[in-house]
């Protein structure tokens, strides 16, 4: 009985912080919100330590949204990706860096032609030490902008995963036109493909 206790918690302790090999790695997650959830998640799939990207919604009122309410920019949510990822492999720091550079956190409620508060730029922080590490990471990034950094920095609430056709919306569609025009070109700007 007692060996089938303890047996029983450690695959639980290896379920929730990961198993690499022989060590345990934690994960952690972190929702950020850069315009077209579409967008944000097609560049964080290609980041190594990054184990997956939801795209969903956050940081609005309205409960279990869909996409048409969310579109309509009354829920007050933001299109948001939800990353999970390994902090031995890839840090906050690292991927804070590439969300300043991969969309514009200087615009308001706006990312290209997609306008509304529904796109705009968001950091919803998991804890305390994610909220420091965000903070001081807007600091350094707007070193690198002549006009104010306009990105939210707020804890997260609570995450609504989108429809499954909004998953991993670019593998599946790379020949749409959005994937063609705006998210294809992103990903070269940023060396992602």
């Amino acid at each position: 009985m007692k060996r089938t206790i303890v047996l029983a918690l450690l695959l639980a302790y290896c379920h929730m912080y990961g198993q690499k090999g022989n060590s345990m790695s934690k994960v952690d997650m972190i929702t950020l919100g850069a315009g077209c959830f579409w967008c944000v998640e097609a560049v964080y799939e290609r980041i190594p330590g990054v184990q997956s990207v939801e795209a969903g919604y956050a940081g609005g009122s309205t409960p279990n949204p869909t996409y048409e309410q969310v579109c309509d920019g009354t829920t007050g949510h933001a299109e948001v990706a939800q990353l999970t990822y390994d902090p031995a492999k890839v840090t906050l720091g690292e991927i804070l860096d590439l969300f300043w550079r991969a969309h514009d956190p200087t615009t308001l409620n706006r990312q290209g032609a997609d306008v509304g508060t529904q796109y705009r730029s968001v950091i919803f922080y998991q804890s305390e030490q994610q909220k420091e590490i965000a903070e001081k990471s807007k600091k350094v990034a707007q070193k690198e902008f002549s006009v104010p950094i306009v990105t939210e920095i707020k804890p997260l609430e609570k995450f609504y995963k989108a429809e499954n056709y909004h998953q991993d919306y670019y593998k599946n569609n790379p020949n749409a036109p959005y994937c063609s025009l705006v998210i294809r070109p992103k990903l070269k700007k940023l060396k992602l493909e």
